[in-house]
This record gives C-alpha cells, structure tokens and sequence, in this order.
C-alpha cells in the first residue's frame, strides 16, 4: 500500500476536517516534542504513520489529501515521561483525537491500555483502542426550526436514549436514537405536554473495566471518552445524521433537546488508570495536579479534574457546546458536577473564565443552561450562586417536598418556600424563579414510585455489597418494603404519588419530571442504576399505569393554561403598584391569614395558598384571576375559601384524591380530604 502524503494544510479548526479533496487535521499539544498521524483500515490496521509536519505555537497540523470520510484515525505523542512534572508521554499508545466526530467503539480492556505509572508501558495499544472516523458533519434540515420555548413555559423530561426506548413497544431501532425519533414515542410526549427532553449522556463515554469485571456496564454514561462523538451503542448505522435526525424529529414535534454534558472529569480516572487521550497528548495541559504532578486534584471523585482554567482546554470545551448547539442542533446543556467547571485556584467563583465564557458568547448565550450546583469538592455545593442565565437543579425542593409528605415536623415553611420558587435561594442578582429547576426524582435516586415504596435503597445489583447510592432518601413505604398486594397500601402510596406530582406542577420555578414516573416505573428500590443496562433501568411500558399518565397529562395541561403558576418574578405578599391587589396570601383553613406562631407550629401539615401576578408585572403581562392551591399532608379538612369580588367564584380544576372529577364551580368552602392537593381557579361566575 502506498503511503499517503501530508502537506502543510493549516492549525484551524482543530480536528479532522473533509473539504471535499481531503482531510486537515490539527491537534493540540503544549509539551509534545513531536506528534504523528496514524491511519487504519476498515480491519483495525495500521496502514500509515505520519509525521505532523507543521506546528504553529501548541497546534500541530498537516493536511491529507485524498482520503475520505469514513477514514479511521489516531495520534501517537512523543515527548517527556516524567510523573513527577506531570508528563506522561508515551508513543506506543494510540491515542483518540479529541475533536473526532466518531468513534468505530469502545476500548477492547487490557493491561496494554495502561501508559505506565513510575516507567512507560511498551506494549502498543491500538488493536484495543477504538479510532476516530472522518466524517462529513453536514445534514440538510430542510426548513428546519427549533421551538425555542421560554424558560417559564418549559416543562423538562429527564429520560436516557436506551432506558426510555429499549422497550417501547412496536417501535424499531428501540435502545437507539432513532428510537427516539420513532411515531409511538413522540405520540407519548406530545401528548403528555413536556416541552424538553434532557438526555442523559449521549457523547461518548467507557465501560469502566471494573465494571466490565463485573459483567455490568456503564449505563448512564457519565464517564467521556470523546465530547464531539456521540455514543456509538446509540447509533443504529454507526452515522452521525442519525442524532441529528433525532434532533429535527423532536423539533418538528415541538419539544426541544437538553444534553446532560460531563466537562468536569474525562475517563482516565487518576494515576493509575488507562492512556486514551488526553493523558498522553497533554497530561499536565489537561488535568489539574497536585504540586506533586504525579497526582490528580480530585474534586469529581472520579480520579482527574479537567484543568479548564488552561486556554486550550477551556476552548474545547467551548467548540464541543458550539458544535452541539449548531451543527448536532440541540437547545441546551445540564452541566454534571458544574460547581468544578467554576472553580479557580482560590475556590469557586461564579465570574470565572467557564461562566464568562457561555455567557458572553452569541451562541451558547440563547441556549438552555443547567447547572448541577455542586462537586465533592471543598465547598462545593453552591446552590443559588450560580449567574444568569443559568438556572439550577434544586436539590432542597426534592427534599422539601418529600419530607412534608412523608409527614415530618415542621416542613409547612419549606414546602411554602419551595412552591414560591425558592426565593430564599433564588431571588437576588435579578435572577428568575424560573431558575429553580423543580424535581421530585431523576435519574441518580429512586422513581417516584420507589419514593413510596421502599425506606431503604436496594442496590445489590451494583455488585457493591449496597454501600453506593443515597442514604437518606426520605422516602416512606407505608408499612411494607417493596411491591406488596393489599389494596389499601398501594391506593395511598398512588395517592402520595399523585400529591407529590400535583407539588410539582404547582410550584413556581421550572418543573422537571424524571422519565418513566408518569406510567408508574420502577427500579425495584435502586437508588444508583449507573450500571444497570437492563430491566431495573429500562421503562417497563408493558406494566405502565395508563390513569396516571392521564394525571400527569392534565397537570401540565392545566399549567401550560395558567401563567400564574409559571411566572418569571417572585411572589412575596407585596401589593401591586396596578391595583394595590396583594401577590400572595398565605391562608389557614379557618380562612384567616396566616400568623408568626402558625409558622412556627411544627405540628401543622396544611398549606394554603392564593397566587396572584407577582408586583412588578408590567401591565402587558397582567391578569387579573387568582389560583388557589392546598396542601393537605394530615387528616380531611374542611376550608374557608378567599372571598372574591362580585362577580367571581372558585372553580376546582385539580383534587388529587378524585383525579377523575372534571372542573366545576365550589361554593364557599371546601371539604378536603385527608392527604391530599387541590387547585382552584378564580373566574367568572
């Protein structure tokens, strides 16, 4: 076989790139004494071994003409193997370019992926190492739109590629994304009302070899390998246009597409793990080390932090969102363990480079950005600090809310918090209520079902003795751990159920719904299924519960009608500079307004509440009804509603313990039943 040529080409953009008549290809190095291009046929071979002929500052670069995309390819870096200044050069690794758009798979585990802990390892990698692809990155999206639904009106569904379609029923390429993309589950979606589908991780991503050893794999996928790649066990054809089909689909349906993105940490764990990439192009570019280079800070709990405070890391990081964002197509990212990604050497800070970069660039700017507040990190959690126009996913509405239901002591001023957006978080800096990203469940932690179905996590499956996973769930089983068949316990554990998700579609803030809570799913108690690519973490759609997908159709539906529920300002029981008309009334059932010693009362398990547009809503914006919402977490109560002015009356839309009664006017009390929810409406009589 001939040896191709390499010409100068030129050091951007980097990666490989087609233009029609060959291939560029530029990489980055900062210590690298010298970088060679390696070519392989269909069959895993090595066909060449190129010298980069050009380097410009910390960029090496050639160009190839004549090759094509579906070409696999690779690195070899040469350069200084010494741990202790952080170096860890090693050519016999083959190494992934990190700006590949595919991958052929997923590295086959042997020692020979190790690059050497004191000494480099000798043995080549290659044939266990999967290459990148070239790949011809346009697709036609016809009069293509995103649906660019404001963050008030949003309602997120966290669901996994494979989790969400392995079982759908009568679908092809189900466990894939063209699955996602498949007639049946659209139909789901559309229906049910979501506006937002947040993907769990869909770039590429490793098996990790102790898990491997296991016979389990890494299903949730928070392990990357490559951030321009996606998955390849996702891809049906092994095809980039297949995500970006999926993306298209998705928005002709209206609903847009968030991905759960890792930049904190890369696959490679600590010192003593695997060469696939990053280690052996730029170990000390790369990863934050101790002052004793041969170990990694660790913030993530993975082994390695990724060293974004470096320009070229900080500009990949940059291009992969870009490039997710134009040229995949997708609306948003949740940023995993985001409290790493702001963090400097003086600790975290929200005007750091990462969040002045997002926020000053013109694309990544208008998307949807998702923060996970927190790392393991010395102060880490960072809930509510995070600058527009960033929001949050709030952890303390998840326990809130549970804790009330579940009935502890003294939860009616939290839950009363939680449901006002969290504004003891929240409202400062000019930020929104909306950037209270409200969940119950997602995919780290039980279903909802298993809320109420378990006090304790079952992880044994994890093959870890069930020392993983949370221990505090502050969930309650109802006197029987795990499915049980007396009729009474399963009605309240699904009127439990029907209350939490009533909490959440009433709240203000921005509501996420975990996949597979809305048909009744179960993971059997595991409250860590990062390793379950099977039954536990598949939806069962064959068992799904059609009443409460009903329920939770026409809890959105009901807030989807009602922008009182989803509003951008904060309410605070301030008049309205309009109509002196009070934002928001706390209510005892007696119809009296709330006192310092009800607050105070732990002993109280009602909430009352009248919602009405916050002050400071511009005329445009205003209405004139009000919602009234209750909680009631102890026994059957009788309430003495608001009066209205002339004219007007209450309408019950939502009563959670008889979610088949359609809407209809209420005089001037209520009876409300024991553990329950209620939303009426004010209109017209």
């Amino acid at each position: 076989m001939t040896t191709p040529e390499i010409l100068a080409g030129r050091p951007t953009p980097l990666g490989a790139s087609f233009d029609g008549d060959g291939v560029n290809f530029a990489i980055f190095s900062q210590h690298a004494q010298s970088m060679h291009l390696c070519l392989f046929d269909e069959h895993g071979i090595e066909t060449a071994r190129l010298v980069m002929p050009e380097r410009d500052g910390d960029i090496w670069y050639g160009r190839v003409p004549g090759i094509t995309p579906g070409q696999a390819y690779g690195y070899r870096a040469s350069g200084p193997f010494s741990p202790r200044d952080g170096h860890r050069f090693n050519p016999a690794k083959l190494l992934l370019d990190p700006y590949a758009h595919r991958l052929t798979g997923h590295p086959t585990w042997n020692d020979a992926l190790m690059g050497g802990v004191e000494a480099p390892d000798p043995r080549d990698s290659a044939r266990f190492m999967p290459k990148g692809v070239i790949e011809d990155t346009t697709y036609d999206w016809g009069h293509h739109e995103a649906p660019r639904t404001p963050l008030e009106e949003s309602v997120f569904y966290e669901a996994h590629v494979k989790g969400l379609t392995k079982r759908f029923p009568d679908i092809e390429h189900a466990g894939h994304f063209l699955g996602l993309a498949s007639d049946p589950v659209l139909d789901h979606l559309t229906k049910l009302g979501v506006t937002a589908v947040e993907l769990l991780p869909v770039q590429a991503f490793l098996n990790d070899r102790f898990l491997v050893k296991k016979g389990l794999v890494n299903y949730w996928g928070y392990q990357t390998l490559g951030f321009f790649a996606p998955e390849p066990r996702y891809l049906s054809h092994g095809r980039l246009w297949e995500f970006q089909y999926m993306v298209a689909r998705l928005h002709s349906a209206g609903i847009e597409v968030i991905l759960d993105v890792v930049y904190n940490h890369t696959c490679e764990g600590d010192e003593n793990g695997p060469t696939f990439s990053f280690r052996g192009l730029d170990n000390r570019a790369y990863y934050r080390l101790h002052e004793d280079k041969r170990y990694y800070i660790n913030d993530t709990g993975t082994g390695n932090t990724v060293n974004i405070e470096h320009p070229m890391v900080m500009r990949m990081v940059m291009d992969s969102l870009r490039y997710w964002a134009t040229t995949m197509g997708v609306d948003g990212f949740r940023f995993d363990l985001c409290s790493t990604l702001g963090r400097t050497r003086h600790g975290f800070d929200p005007n750091s480079a990462f969040f002045k970069s997002i926020r000053q660039d013109p694309v990544l700017a208008t998307k949807k950005l998702i923060a996970e507040p927190w790392d393991i990190g010395p102060g880490g959690y960072q809930l509510g600090s995070y600058p527009t126009p960033f929001s949050e996913w709030n952890d303390q509405y998840r326990d809130g809310v549970r804790r009330f239901w579940r009935g502890d002591l003294g939860h009616v001023p939290v839950l009363a918090d939680r449901i006002t957006g969290s504004a003891g978080i929240f409202d400062h800096s000019g930020r929104h209520a909306t950037s209270s990203v409200n969940l119950l469940t997602a995919h780290d932690g039980f279903t909802l079902v298993d809320v109420v179905s378990y006090n304790e996590k079952h992880n044994e499956a994890n093959g870890e003795d069930n020392r993983d996973g949370h221990g505090e769930n502050y969930s309650d089983n109802f006197g029987i751990e795990g499915p049980s068949d007396d009729a009474a316990i399963n009605a309240a554990r699904t009127q439990r159920r029907r209350n939490m998700l009533a909490t959440l579609l009433l709240s203000q803030g921005t509501p996420m719904i975990l996949a597979g809570d809305e048909i009744g799913n179960t993971q059997q108690g595991n409250n860590n299924a990062y390793a379950q690519d099977n039954e536990i973490g598949w939806l069962d759609w064959d068992a799904a519960d059609p009443d409460f997908a009903e329920f939770t159709r026409r809890l959105i539906s009901f807030r989807k009608s009602h922008p009182i529920l989803r509003q951008k300002r904060f309410l605070h029981s301030i008049a309205r500079k309009v109509d002196g008309v009070i934002d928001l009334f706390w209510w005892r059932p007696d119809g009296t307004e709330m006192t310092r010693a009800d607050w105070t009362n732990g002993h109280l398990h009602v909430l009352c509440a009248e919602f009405r547009m916050a002050s400071g809503t511009p005329l445009y914006a205003q209405r004139e009804e009000a919602i009234y919402v209750a909680f009631n977490a102890g026994g059957a109560v009788e309430l003495s509603l608001p009066v209205l002015t002339e004219g007007f009356h209450w309408v019950r839309h939502i009563d959670t313990a008889e979610p088949e009664l359609s809407a209809e006017p209420v005089g001037t009390t209520y009876a409300m039943k024991a553990e329950s929810v209620i939303a009426l409406v004010e209109e017209p009589a």
